[in-house]
This record gives structure tokens, C-alpha cells and sequence, in this order.
């Protein structure tokens, strides 16, 4: 009996630049660290290299691949039977080459809003050109935002001159109880507290071993929903530790202190 074919697991939301090729190439993809390990924690350390170069592989060039040559192609030629048998197990053999019908999905979304961005930006370039504004006029009844009202922020809008875009202070506690409404939740953030998440905010974006960061507030957002599904998740954290008969739980301060930070990122309290 032939081994069932995996999905090709997604992890909680760090996002993975892809290289890029001329034309409209997909140039990333969403890596969610507890659904993959889910998947994978039976490979051993060959496999698990092999599944991510073909990964790697598959999105980039976008079309099946070929048994005969891909080990060499991702640089494993002396371990070509990991290779092939992580293909078996997790790709779909088609008379054309192995495919991925999950990566297959996500290639197709990726090049669907492309084409949508693109019809919306020829679609805006027109209307300018006919004179017509898309501008929304304010109205006499358009209320002032307070200080005691939230900004409201299109997660969606990349920030005007490629400015890289402040921290979401607000919109980064929602995700914090989102994923762990169990643990405590601040009534204020300021002061050290504002500081440290805004500091954490900035380090997150920047190219590292562990993700290629983010440019704005959409990839942003969505690598600390990742974050802390992945604390929820994968590590001892989301259920605290025993100390002193009595068991302790960290909070979104205790997270993002520059230390803890940088320890979760490396795995310490994973399961």
C-alpha cells in the first residue's frame, strides 16, 4: 500500500522572500511554523532539508517537477533517496511531473491578486487621466477622531512613499488576545511597555535566520499573528510553569522585553 500524499503544511505566518525571475513570479509564500512541524517531525535532518529545497524549488519555478534531475537541481545529488522519497510523500506524481496541489493553490491566489492589483492600478491611471478624483469628500457630519477613539488603519494600504509604517501598538494587543485570551491582558500600554513593542516591531521587520522580515503593515501584521499563534501553540508558554507552588504565566510585556524575545525566537520554550 502506497504511502498517503501530505498537503504541503503552512506555518503560523512568517513570510519567506523568494528570489525572483522576470515577470509576474510569485515572490513569497506563507511558512506556518506549527502546521509544518505537524507534518514533518518524522523526517530526519536530510528530509527536512530536501522538502524545504523543494519547496523552495517548486515555487519558484512553478511547474511540476522531474523526478530524474531535481536532486542534483536542489543540490542534494548524494542524497538522492531522501529526496525522492520526501517527493513521493508529499508531491502528487502526474504524467507531466510531481505537483503540489496545496503550493499549486497558493500560486494561484498569488497570481489572482496580482492580476486584481493590476486591473485596480490601470483602472485608477484612467480615471486620472479623464480628470475624475477617487478622492471621498468630507462631509459636514464627519466626526473628528478623538483621543480616546482607535485609529482606524486599512492593514491593506502600503504606506505612501514605501515609508516603513509605524507599529500597530493596538492592532498587536487584538492578535496577543486573539491567540491567548487565557493569559493576562493589558489595560494600558505605554511608557517602557510602548517602547519595547515598538523596538520589537522594527527588529521583527529586518532580514534574519529565522524570516525574511516585513516591508509593511500587511506582511507585519500578519508575521506577529504568526508569532503568536506559534506561542500558543508550539511552546511551553501558552500553559505557564511551575514555580514556587504556584504557576507562572508570561504576559505581552514579559514577550516583547528584548531577552525573552530573542529566546522565544530561538526556541527555548518550545514543546
Amino acid at each position: 500500500m502506497s504511502k498517503p500524499k501530505r498537503e504541503f503544511p503552512l506555518l503560523p505566518s512568517f513570510l519567506f522572500s523568494k528570489g525572483g525571475i522576470a515577470g509576474e513570479v510569485m515572490h513569497y509564500f506563507q511558512f506556518h511554523i506549527g502546521d509544518y512541524k505537524s507534518h514533518t517531525h518524522h523526517l530526519t535532518p536530510i528530509e527536512d532539508l530536501a522538502f524545504r529545497r523543494l519547496l523552495d524549488h517548486y515555487y519558484l519555478h512553478e511547474q511540476p517537477i522531474l523526478q530524474k534531475t531535481i536532486a542534483r537541481q536542489i543540490g542534494l545529488k548524494d542524497h538522492e533517496q531522501e529526496v525522492l522519497s520526501v517527493l513521493d510523500e508529499f508531491f502528487v506524481s502526474t504524467e507531466n511531473g510531481y505537483i503540489n496541489p496545496r503550493a499549486d493553490k497558493e500560486i494561484a491566489n498569488y497570481h489572482s491578486k496580482v492580476e486584481q492589483a493590476s486591473r485596480a492600478g490601470k483602472a485608477s491611471a484612467e480615471r486620472r487621466l479623464n480628470g475624475r478624483s477617487t478622492d471621498v469628500q468630507p462631509t459636514n457630519n464627519h466626526k473628528p477622531l478623538t483621543i480616546n477613539q482607535e485609529p482606524l488603519t486599512n492593514i491593506n494600504t502600503i504606506q505612501a512613499g514605501n515609508k516603513f509604517p509605524p507599529c500597530p501598538s493596538q492592532q498587536i494587543l487584538k492578535l496577543w488576545k486573539k491567540h491567548l485570551p487565557h493569559l493576562t491582558q493589558p489595560r494600558t500600554w505605554e511608557g517602557s511597555r510602548q517602547s519595547n513593542l515598538k523596538n520589537r516591531w522594527i527588529q521583527a521587520s529586518k532580514h534574519s535566520d529565522y524570516s525574511d522580515g516585513y516591508t509593511n503593515l500587511e506582511e507585519g501584521i500578519h508575521w506577529w499573528d504568526s508569532f503568536f499563534e506559534y506561542i500558543a501553540k508550539d511552546t511551553k508558554l501558552a500553559s505557564g510553569f511551575e514555580s514556587k507552588d504556584r504557576t507562572w504565566k508570561p504576559d505581552l510585556e514579559w514577550v516583547v522585553n528584548a531577552s525573552n524575545f530573542q529566546k522565544i525566537i530561538d526556541g527555548k520554550y518550545n514543546k
